[in-house]
């Protein structure tokens, strides 16, 4: 016996336990006799996904210990022309009948009745693309008139996918902030999990999670459907649209350094070059203590300790220095309004072009064509938008009265954010001898070993 329900809202079975009373009913009428019942509650047919008690069921038919299957209907066993040729394969040599309570017997082992069960496997599809084609232009029309379509509670607002949680909403404003001075997403998620917050699904954070929210445009009051905005929404703003904007720009940027693995945990690994070859230093174990070395060979092994804190003073120096505030200076516009006035042209240009094609104006080569062109034009204004938006990472420590204080408390990705945008570290291998005022027990650090270069200047000084 096989029972199946696609969604259990409930979470109870119930549905399963009403397939079942009716199986066993016609099991009775049937003069079978049960041998086992397999169930997949809250599992759809449709999606490929594996399906534990069918799986199980395929077992007991090939190994002997069933000759027979019970079903509540053939749309509860198969959705999927691919499995139902896979259940026709097992059944056919075997003579193993099937028995539906709202379809009737199904008899494998002749053409007629596998007709009969490909023309209602065929009917099963049709429904679920059916289905499946009238949810989407729900979502789409809900979309287009600014209407929440429903699904799983979006992270920031309340099951009504309308009212603002205020606790969440703050988390996002947060993110965001940090991904905009150059935080990384895994050590968010970390900082998250920490703190003992969830997901909407009450799991652990994890790096993919929290950009799938911060990209999210509901964030900014925009409606969507599968990435695309299609207008304004009529739940809250979160985020203004220039900082959502600004957001995705930076985490879809095809330039953004991505850290497969572990995050860093040290200050300079992958920051810092090799002084020899110019390829980027990791950090490793040696004799108990943490040490860089050079990625693609041995040129190198230093203290990690020692280079951290001697790069940490330089920079916490020249963050405290009276012109530090000057490095925040930008040359990129900060009125936005033309930017989206352009964005806004485009998309207008994009659609007519698709009516144009509708209407056989144009072919299919000169849409190609001209689509290319304006959502190559589309990127750009959008990386203008969001490089507008974007906080440097010395946002909030050079502006603060006692910057070297706000360093202390920065996380690890901050700090790093922070000696990415100032300086580039090069480290070189230790000189032979040891420099002049060493002595003896001292632990010994030779500075000129590691060259820290600003990789820009302030308005004065430098």
């Amino acid at each position: 016996m096989y029972c199946r329900i696609s969604s259990d809202r409930e979470g109870a079975g119930l549905g399963v336990d009403r397939q079942e009373q009716d199986c066993r009913e016609l099991a009775s009428r049937l003069g079978w006799t049960v041998a086992a019942v397999h169930a997949d509650n809250d599992l759809s047919a449709s999606n490929g996904k594996p399906r534990p008690g069918y799986l199980a069921l395929l077992g007991d038919l090939r190994a002997g210990r069933a000759d027979g299957v019970l079903a509540w209907h053939t749309d509860r066993l198969h959705r999927s022309p691919v499995e139902l040729e896979e259940y026709i394969a097992v059944c056919e040599p075997r003579g193993a009948p099937t028995h539906c309570v709202k379809a009737g017997p199904l008899d494998l082992a002749t053409p007629s009745g596998r007709m009969v069960a490909r023309m209602l496997g065929a009917a099963a599809r049709f429904e679920v693309e059916h289905a499946s084609e009238r949810v989407r232009r729900a979502r789409v029309q809900a979309a287009m008139e600014g209407r929440w379509a429903g699904g799983t509670r979006p992270y920031g607002y309340a099951p009504d996918g309308m009212t603002v949680v205020e606790v969440e909403a703050g988390v996002v404003r947060e993110a965001a902030a940090r991904v905009l001075a150059g935080g990384s997403l895994g050590a968010l998620a970390r900082e998250l999990n920490d703190r003992g917050l969830r997901t909407t699904a009450g799991g652990l954070w994890r790096a993919g999670a929290v950009r799938r929210v911060l990209l999210s445009a509901r964030n900014a009051g925009l409606a969507a459907y599968r990435g695309e905005v299609l207008g304004r929404a009529r739940w809250p703003a979160i985020l203004d649209e220039d900082t959502w904007r600004a957001v995705a720009g930076v985490l879809t940027d095809p330039g953004r350094r991505t850290r497969p693995g572990r995050e860093p945990r040290w200050l300079l690994s992958g920051l810092a070059c090799c002084g020899v070859c110019g390829s980027a230093v990791r950090s490793t174990s040696s004799a108990g203590r943490p040490t860089y070395i050079c990625r693609t060979g041995k040129h190198l092994a230093r203290d990690a300790h020692q280079v951290d804190s001697y790069v940490t003073a330089v920079i916490v120096e020249r963050l405290s220095r009276p012109d530090a505030v000057d490095l925040l200076t930008r040359d990129v516009p900060v009125d936005t309004g033309p930017l989206f006035a352009r964005r806004l042209a485009l998309r207008g240009r994009l659609d007519g072009l698709a009516v144009a094609y509708g209407r056989d104006e144009i072919d299919a080569g000169q849409l190609a064509h001209g689509s290319g062109v304006l959502r190559a034009e589309l990127g750009a204004v959008d990386a203008a938008i969001a490089e507008v938006g974007r906080t440097s990472a010395l946002a909030g420590v050079v502006d603060q009265p006692d910057p070297a204080a706000v360093w202390a408390g920065l996380s690890l990705d901050r700090r790093r954010a922070v000696v990415d945008t100032l300086v580039q570290v090069t480290i070189l291998p230790a000189r032979k001898g040891r420099r002049p005022g060493w002595q003896p027990g001292q632990a010994y650090f030779d500075p000129v070993s590691v060259r820290v270069k600003p990789k820009r200047a302030a308005a004065q000084g430098g």
